[in-house]
């Protein structure tokens, strides 16, 4: 499908669209999310499964931003509420901030935060310590002011080898969540783009009880 958006073409996969409830996916930065449709229609085998293609990514035009991604998100959301009576949400690294700005600003039904972070200037700081990238990113995806806003049930999921966004990250993002909104599970023995090749990478992804006993607490 192509989403009306304002100055660009933005395009969305959509796999089960005659379905009752809705995922939205946002991927990683330059990732395919077309290859993520697989592990998200099985964990999600009762959702339609709509993924969108970021500006110049795929067949949509445009140039990638922040407020242009979020803007999308906003606008892919509001068009499939028409269809579907509820909607989840799930981020993957990059996309991690556009589906937390997403899900607090819409009532969403779940939210799912794959290799997630703080803050990009965080992640750019660890990597360049030398550096003031806190002061020179204009991109800063700040999802720590966002998680406090969130009421949905939320999953972050990350990766205990991942040396592009540590675990770090993800646990400081996770302690900004209200108080029992969220859960975090991190998986062992792999990294930032291979979390997926993981046995507990699906469990995790549907909530299920049975990886919950790894689940760290406050």
């Amino acid at each position: 499908m192509e989403l009306p958006v304002d100055g660009a073409r933005v395009t969305v996969t959509v796999f089960g669209q005659e379905r009752r409830r809705a995922l939205l996916y946002f991927g990683g930065n330059a990732e395919d999310v077309n290859g993520s449709l697989g592990g998200l229609s099985a964990a999600f085998p009762d959702h339609a499964i709509y993924l969108m293609h970021y500006r110049g990514y795929g067949n949509s035009s445009g140039e990638p931003s922040e407020a242009a991604l979020v803007s999308d998100a906003l606008a892919l959301y509001d068009q499939v509420t028409r269809k579907h009576a509820a909607v989840a949400v799930a981020g993957r690294s990059l996309g991690s901030g556009v589906a937390i700005q997403l899900a607090s600003a819409r009532p969403v039904e779940r939210l799912v935060l794959v290799t997630p972070f703080d803050s990009m200037r965080h992640v750019a700081a660890a990597h360049y310590r030398y550096l003031p990238v806190r002061w020179l990113m204009r991109e800063t995806y700040d999802s720590l002011k966002h998680a406090q806003h969130i009421s949905a049930p939320t999953t972050l999921i990350a990766a205990a080898e991942d040396r592009i966004i540590r675990p770090a990250h993800a646990r400081a993002l996770w302690a900004a969540f209200p108080q029992g909104v969220a859960t975090m599970t991190v998986i062992a023995g792999v990294g930032h783009n291979d979390i997926e090749s993981s046995p507990r990478y699906l469990p995790a992804l549907r909530g299920e009880p049975a990886v919950r006993t790894s689940h760290l607490t406050p």
